[in-house]
């Protein structure tokens, strides 16, 4: 098809995802930058900085401007008109005027987020007016005089000229009136304001005045005078504006590429077919080597390894391409703390560790709200208020620390604070009197935190803002299961609560390990393999109608694949079990036979119509087979689960998931 065939709507589709993929850039700039913005004299905000912002607003006005959407348009003009203001001698920026700017920034995503989503867009009116009126150049002047305790004693005049055709007569017109203000002081500002009737009248700021009876003198020149507040000093760095040439360019270029990430999928599945093909060639010269002489066997040999190595470059340089920062989602994070500590009354120190922690962007997408969910709780159910902290011998700002690590093929994101911990007793009655099982005895963290992830269970009576009323754990613990990772809990009253999410760096491709369990073949992820155990069967015991074996000076609970699928298991003299979970945790999941390790393409299993617990996906080895790919988390969890409920025999066979 030629451009000139393109169809409207296809070139429009285009050209909104590269409207909303710019906008994407420019705000990450201003989360950025905002986020390290301190109110006040010597905010740290320098004029290079401030363009930087300014820039952004600007850039983000004028493409709102082209797609026609208004209201992100009209947010943008209004923060651009408030950070020009800025740029003149003498202002600060303001914690009110800083709370502003952040709002407005959350809005106008909110409102780019609703055109993508096709939603009503929400209203801007709030911020619109609270934005104009910190760009009024008086207002911003005595907001920063109340809220910032000056550092001079510059005393600051606002002087308003109402032009007449009486004052005109006399000689005295704007350029007059210029002229006799800056022989007695500075002109900090000066801008010409339209009244509602029509007519015209100029404000200038004044400082540094040398004879306060001639400013007074010049009321009979049609001058209104106020005196304001002390003035507080300019934004760090050099007084006057940066000069047009200094500030660099609006766009500059870069080494970047931007590729929808649809076409990194096609590209997976490509590389997938790939090592599927890969696989099968290697399959049928397997029966040729023994019928080839070994001398021409070699290079046929040689040739299959390299091309194997090539594509497992392949491969990882693909992934590569789609890796991108945690910093995506963790640099959101204090956006949404100052958000909660306005909400609350609480202060919160919060820090953020591993932002260039590498993941998948398929999965930084998916990962965003579940994180937030875990802030907000911790947030609202961990921090304890200011005087609670201090009577309990702690600092008053509450600690809380959100972070990201690679581990081997996973990524873990722990997000941990310091309050008041998880009354696990208290727990247990409230689940009691809302009728979810609860096993006896004291509860371990991994059956606390089922009962905290189960739908509608909450702690807390009222919903506020914070964290709703029986949302938000069971949605956690759903979005981390369906990326084929898990959800761990470990608190202490008094101390604090850490959530761990640990998830596979990608979820396309993987390295498995291959085992068998009564005759059917079945592949495991080796992301979630912590150790390949061989033991004697007669090293396993029996305890309270349970199988443990022993394990560097302790003992293990032991489940087999067999029994919980249903299979008939192969008698060995050697038995073979994947250890999975850490800590209480742990587990080892026994199969019959290990065969090898192979690269395998991961086929999901969206359909509800067969999906089963502990099944995440399916593969071809290469000879015609589709093989299962186990979830053994899900299956320890299953292990952790039976036992919590005091079962007395082997688990039922794992059931289709709802």
């Amino acid at each position: 098809m030629s451009n000139h065939d393109q169809d409207p709507a296809d070139f429009a589709a285009g050209f909104m995802d590269d409207y909303f993929a710019e906008s994407d850039e420019h705000l990450t700039v201003v989360r950025r930058i905002l986020v390290d913005v301190q109110p006040g004299p010597g905010g740290g905000l320098s004029p290079a900085t401030l363009e930087e912002l300014f820039r952004s607003f600007h850039s983000l006005k004028g493409l709102a401007g082209m797609v026609e959407l208004k209201d992100a348009e009209l947010l943008a003009h209004h923060m651009e008109s408030y950070l020009r203001l800025l740029r003149g001698r003498g202002a600060v920026v303001t914690k009110a005027g800083l709370n502003a700017l952040v709002k407005g920034t959350q809005l106008l995503e909110q409102v780019i987020a609703a055109r993508r989503a096709g939603t009503a867009s929400p209203s801007i009116a709030a911020s619109v007016s609270d934005l104009e009126r910190y760009s009024d150049p008086a207002a911003n002047l005595q907001d920063a005089a109340g809220s910032e305790t000056p550092a001079t004693g510059r005393r600051r005049w606002r002087v308003t000229f109402a032009p007449s055709p009486e004052l005109a007569g006399r000689g005295v017109n704007i350029d007059h009136i210029r002229t006799e203000l800056k022989a007695i002081g500075s002109i900090v500002h000066a801008a010409p304001k339209i009244e509602s009737d029509g007519s015209i009248r100029f404000e200038f700021l004044l400082e540094d005045v040398t004879d306060e009876a001639a400013l007074g003198s010049l009321a009979n020149d049609g001058l209104t005078l106020e005196s304001l507040a002390a003035a507080a000093p300019a934004i760090t760095g050099p007084a006057r504006e940066t000069p047009e040439d200094a500030r660099g360019p609006l766009l500059t270029s870069s080494n970047f590429v931007r590729v929808d990430l649809g076409r990194l999928d096609e590209l997976m599945r490509m590389i997938g077919d790939l090592v599927i093909s890969r696989a099968r060639l290697a399959e049928s010269l397997t029966p040729l080597e023994r019928r080839v002489p070994a001398i021409e066997w070699r290079p046929v040999q040689e040739n299959s390894l390299a091309m194997e190595r090539q594509l497992r470059d392949l491969r990882e340089g693909v992934m590569r391409v789609r890796l991108v920062p945690v910093g995506e989602i963790l640099g959101r994070m204090p956006f949404v703390v100052r958000d909660l500590e306005r909400e609350t009354g609480k202060t919160i120190d919060l820090q953020l560790s591993g932002q260039d922690t590498e993941i998948d962007k398929f999965l930084v997408e998916r990962m965003l709200d579940p994180l937030v969910h875990l802030v907000r709780n911790a947030v609202s159910h961990g921090l304890e208020p200011a005087d609670e902290r201090v009577a309990a011998g702690k600092p008053p700002s509450g600690q809380l620390r959100v972070g990201a690590a690679s581990v081997g093929d996973a990524v873990t994101l722990e997000v941990e604070d310091d309050g008041r911990g998880v009354d696990a007793a208290a727990v247990a009655r409230r689940a009691r009197a809302a009728g979810i099982p609860v096993p006896d005895g004291p509860l371990e963290p991994a059956a606390l935190l089922d009962i905290l992830c189960t739908p509608g269970f909450s702690t807390r009576d009222a919903a506020d803002r914070a964290a709703g009323r029986g949302v938000g754990m069971d949605v956690v613990q759903r979005a981390v299961r369906e990326l084929g990772g898990t959800l761990s809990l470990d608190t202490e009253p008094g101390q604090g609560t850490r959530f761990v999410i640990e998830v596979p760096l990608t979820l396309a491709i993987t390295d498995a390990v291959i085992a068998t369990v009564g005759g059917q073949t079945f592949a495991v992820p080796q992301s979630s393999i912590r150790e390949v155990m061989e033991f004697s069967p007669a090293a396993v015991r029996a305890l309270e109608n349970h199988e443990i074996v022993p394990y560097r000076g302790r003992v293990l609970p032991l489940l087999r694949l067999a029994a919980l699928f249903g299979l008939q298991p192969r008698p060995s003299r050697t038995l073979h079990a994947f250890l999975v979970g850490t800590g209480p945790a742990a587990v080892a999941i026994a199969v019959d036979r290990i065969q090898t390790q192979r690269e395998v393409v991961v086929r999901p299993m969206a359909d509800p119509l067969v999906k089963v617990e502990g099944v995440t996906g399916a593969t071809d080895l290469g000879d015609g087979r589709v093989v299962l790919i186990l979830d053994l988390l899900r299956v320890a969890d299953r292990a952790g689960e039976f036992a919590a409920a005091g079962g007395t025999s082997s688990p039922a066979p794992i059931r289709r998931a709802r």
